[in-house]
């Protein structure tokens, strides 16, 4: 029994690649992008090194462009069946994690890779905090200390907006979310038009509802997913992240009274790093143990952060690693 428990525990669904095994791993595809652009996807994050562009970004974007190019030619076969001809069915990446662990940044820097292939396909970003709850209605259901907890999204709108992407609707408005005023922007819409391909970014995109709404859909969010990725680091680091982003945030809203973080400006250095340290112990952290962090194994990929936000350790489940890989040379 003892023997059977320990075998057990070895197995995983992941291939496990270190850093330089996966920057080897399509070392012979082409590089797309030019030295000056390459350089310039530094402006998305100044943490962002060539080195991590390199090693593990492009041999991503490049994996999931012939994910995305199978998937169409799987469609392609079956179109003339099914009656589906000329329909434009987005690829939707999802890519959870943490607050403050580097999804935005992961996103951005496949939005740019991903287009450059050449297939030149679109490429949008959503990210689901355009689907929290106003800041009145948080606050009606006393829930401003839940903010990114599953409860403070509108779920059903955010389930059916990805319904409606997978269901080939051509045009959806959806709201927009502001860290700026740390609210839906009022009578702010944002439209979004069938790209080809969708990077879904959010601390719940591969959440299971089923505890906080019971009549929303007989589906999970991550059923539309095609493709996920969670971007992962030791909480420790993260909370270090955590602290420094909302230092910045603090100190770009010195001058800007309409900014959510100008009253923490009035603080002084000492008091802001204690406050932004509480609200990483009371919300983030909890948050994280309770409903993000439980969902990093349904992910199809896991980028394992250290310092720096460098990734050193990629696991990609086997069912993603085509036996026939060498297809993607050709």
């Amino acid at each position: 029994m003892i023997k059977a428990t320990q075998q057990t525990s070895n197995l995983t669904p992941y291939l496990q690649f270190s850093r330089q095994k996966w920057a080897a791993l399509l070392n012979s595809i082409p590089l797309t992008l030019t030295k000056e652009e390459i350089i310039k996807l530094q402006d998305i994050n100044k943490d962002l090194s060539l080195e991590e562009v390199l090693d593990i970004y492009f041999p991503l974007s490049r994996l999931l462009n012939f994910y995305i190019s199978s998937n169409l030619r799987h469609q392609a076969v079956l179109e003339p069946s099914c009656g589906t001809e000329g329909s434009r069915i987005p690829y939707i990446i999802g890519i959870a994690g943490s607050v403050a662990v580097g999804k935005s940044t992961t996103a951005r820097v496949l939005q740019v890779l991903l287009s450059r292939w050449p297939e030149h396909r679109t490429v949008d970003i959503v990210t689901t905090d355009n689907f929290l709850h106003p800041n009145k209605v948080l606050k009606e259901r006393n829930l401003m200390n839940k903010k990114g907890f599953p409860q403070s999204y509108d779920l059903r709108r955010l389930v059916n907006f990805v319904l409606e992407v997978k269901s080939g609707v051509q045009s959806i408005t959806i709201p927009v979310y502001s860290h700026f005023i740390y609210d839906i922007v009022p009578y702010q819409k944002n439209m979004i038009a069938q790209p080809d391909i969708l990077l879904l970014e959010g601390l719940n995109v591969l959440q299971n509802y089923k505890d906080h709404l019971q009549d929303i859909y007989p589906f999970f969010l991550s059923d539309f997913i095609d493709f996920s990725i969670y971007v992962d680091a030791p909480q420790e680091i993260i909370q270090n992240w955590y602290i420094k982003r909302f230092m910045t945030f603090r100190k770009g809203a010195v001058l800007d009274s309409s900014s959510y973080f100008h009253h923490y400006a009035q603080l002084s250095e000492h008091e802001a790093i204690a406050t932004s340290r509480k609200l990483w112990m009371e919300i983030n952290a909890p948050n994280l143990e309770e409903n993000i962090l439980p969902t990093r194994t349904r992910a199809s990929l896991i980028l394992s952060k250290s310092i720096n936000h460098a990734v050193n350790q990629v696991l990609l489940r086997k069912f993603f690693f085509l036996e026939d890989l060498s297809n993607i040379y050709e």
